[in-house]
């Protein structure tokens, strides 16, 4: 079989920005009329005009990441009817999760971002509170984080929101000469290379202990092990989601580790009056996150193995009846959504439809369905595939997506090329003054374009950040994208417009950071 991995940083490394827009393309413009009120009962989304979706993609918050548990949802209910003293509760807790994870403690927190916030908080400030108060100002504190390139991540944001320093790093020697008085944590995101690269885990760890620094590894998504292969491996402490793999609160995370640690970024956080104050999490949260790891201890984790397998293999009969059509089935590389994925392949041409196409016709149908990403555009790119990922699909979910991926590669809808103006293309050749006006403020940007006949290259400059651009003009009709790296994430750009002589405009889309309108003026 085949290895694929399918996590957050595959999806953000493929698709920067624009990948909070591929989860949903262009669904919200059809969702229903809202009726006179919020009607509590099976069709509560639907009474306020929202559609639910059918989850053949993975936990990803965007799409609500998992389904509660029953025991969780049970939990939060009977810890709502009383009230309770949440640093007594913490405590009760923390021991707790010690002995159900075999960690030396752990906190619950209002998610794995919040576990890295409350963590750099803890090891800026300890529990020292006229330090808490002072924080963002880290005048005379420690100030800095160091991170591995191959952890950067658009996560890490959560680390840098006390107003640290990210200090990157490429090698253990690297990493040896950064650390110094100012350095307050090591951070690592969860990853293959964090295990196999020359600056892996344990060697992070081992240089970080010896000058007694602190670690902590985000491993949101992944697969909770106990004993925890990363606190075995050395590190101070781990991170995970609440509401991913472990089908806890949606508004949970879990930080285990150094009791000291776990203990003082607890006092960093809601209730407490410090920074993290805003990082509130209830009690409600609490209890249904401590169900959620005792449920973990319990389920059977190889039978829900098999029964992905089994909802694949059903798929893949399935979609396999109609002709030219084939598929394989990939095995994770880490513990990130870990659970086997179908890929459906054919060749869009021969069919009539393409991967891209599949993928939004499912995602606008009734029911709608999310797939775990796609491949194959018109007219230049017809080999075609989309994924289907297991992980948090309900029991019914592989008939209802095994049903419509059957129909829609069968008897697929009519799609056209798309149709290209005649003709010599428009001269753009040059440095161009852009002005993008976002949902919400404007910004003033600059272009340099390259023209070769109707391709296009260059470079798209924003206010602090730039990166480089690629796409194509046609008679007046232009389109290029642009990424640009920011803070170990990237802004991502598509640009679609006419040409006016000197004149240039039309839209943005920025994924997840929603629509924008550009104009352009030709400079010189």
């Amino acid at each position: 079989m085949a290895s694929m991995k399918v996590s957050r940083r595959r999806l953000l490394q493929g698709t920067g920005a624009v990948a909070g827009a591929a989860f949903l393309p262009q669904a919200a413009k059809s969702a229903p009329a809202a009726s006179s009120g919020l009607q509590i009962g099976p069709n509560i989304y639907e009474s306020i005009g929202v559609i639910p979706v059918v989850n053949c993609r993975g936990t990803f918050t965007i799409i609500s990441g998992s389904l509660t548990l029953p025991e969780v949802k049970q939990a939060m209910d009977e810890a709502g009817k009383h009230y309770i003293n949440l640093d007594e509760l913490m405590d009760g807790v923390g021991a707790r999760l010690a002995a159900l994870t075999k960690a030396d403690w752990g906190i619950v927190t209002s998610g794995c971002a919040s576990a890295l916030t409350n963590t750099t908080l803890a090891c800026i400030a300890g529990t020292n509170p006229e330090r808490m108060q002072r924080i963002p100002k880290l005048a005379g504190m420690k100030n800095e984080v160091i991170i591995p390139k191959h952890s950067r991540n658009v996560y890490d944001h959560a680390v840098r929101m006390p107003n640290v320093d990210i200090i990157e790093v490429n090698t253990p020697s690297e990493l040896e000469n950064s650390i110094n008085p100012r350095t307050a944590l090591i951070m690592m995101m969860a990853s293959p290379r964090l295990e196999k690269d020359d600056l892996n885990v344990e060697t992070i760890c081992k240089i970080a202990k010896a000058r007694g620094v602190p670690t902590i590894v985000d491993a949101a998504a992944e697969f909770l092990t106990i004993p925890n292969k990363y606190l075995q491996k050395g590190s101070t402490l781990v991170a995970y989601s609440g509401g991913k793999c472990l089908r806890g609160p949606q508004c949970a995370g879990l930080l285990l580790g150094n009791k000291d640690l776990c203990k003082a970024a607890w006092f960093n956080s809601a209730p407490h009056h410090a920074f993290g104050r805003s990082l509130k999490v209830g009690k409600e949260e609490i209890m249904g996150m401590l169900a959620a790891v005792e449920m973990w201890t319990q389920r059977d984790h190889d039978a829900e193995w098999r029964q992905w397998q089994s909802w694949l293999d059903s798929i893949s009969e399935s979609v396999k009846s109609v002709p030219g059509v084939t598929t394989e089935i990939h095995k994770p590389e880490d513990l990130s959504n870990y659970a086997p994925v179908l890929r459906i392949k054919w060749d869009g041409a021969a069919l009539g439809i393409t991967g891209k196409e599949v993928e939004e016709t499912l995602a606008n149908g009734r029911p709608r369905i999310l797939v775990a990403g796609s491949s194959g555009v018109r007219p230049d790119n017809m080999a075609s595939s989309v994924s289907i990922m297991p992980y948090m699909m309900q029991p019914d979910d592989y008939k209802i997506a095994s049903h419509a991926l059957h129909a829609v590669l069968s008897k697929p809808p009519k799609f056209e090329n798309p149709v290209r103006p005649s003709g010599e293309p428009s001269a753009i050749a040059g440095n161009w003054s852009v002005r993008v006006d976002y949902a919400m403020g404007s910004a003033n940007h600059t272009m340099t374009i390259i023209q070769n006949g109707n391709t296009l290259a260059g470079f798209h400059e924003g206010e602090t950040v730039g990166g480089d651009l690629r796409g194509a003009i046609y008679g007046n009709q232009v389109h290029f994208r642009s990424h640009h790296p920011i803070q170990g994430t990237a802004i991502s750009y598509e640009f679609t417009g006419t040409v006016d002589g000197n004149k240039m405009g039309g839209d943005i889309n920025m994924g997840e950071y929603g629509p924008a309108r550009w104009s352009a003026v030709k400079r010189g």
